[in-house]
């Protein structure tokens, strides 16, 4: 699937490693380079679903936001549109590295 980072710090996050703005601990910026690859090599979207690692869900409140788990602590938060009406590919938008409520 198609992936691009909406976000300035995410992608410069995303390119060098770091991010002035983005204090994140290293096995966050690491899990982060592997959930963007597993998006990457995803052909459609159970490829994601089925892996329980990533605690792919759809968020509550918003049409069409969805996030996967970094960490207990860290999730990727991102947009969905779809490229086909059985909603299973798409291009996803990554939005933000949120903070979550589990340590």
């Amino acid at each position: 699937m198609k992936v691009f980072i909406n976000d300035k710090e995410l992608l410069n996050l995303y390119k060098t490693g770091r991010s002035k703005k983005m204090k994140l601990p290293d096995d966050v910026i690491n899990k982060f380079f592997a959930t963007v690859q597993k998006i990457e090599s995803a052909v459609i979207i159970y490829d994601l679903w089925k892996n329980p690692g990533l605690n792919f869900e759809k968020l509550k409140g918003y049409k069409n936001r969805y996030s996967m788990r970094l960490t207990g602590k860290f999730r990727l938060e991102m947009e969905i549109t779809w490229t086909n009406t059985d909603q299973t590919t798409g291009v996803f938008y990554l939005l933000t590295i949120s903070a979550h409520y589990r340590d």
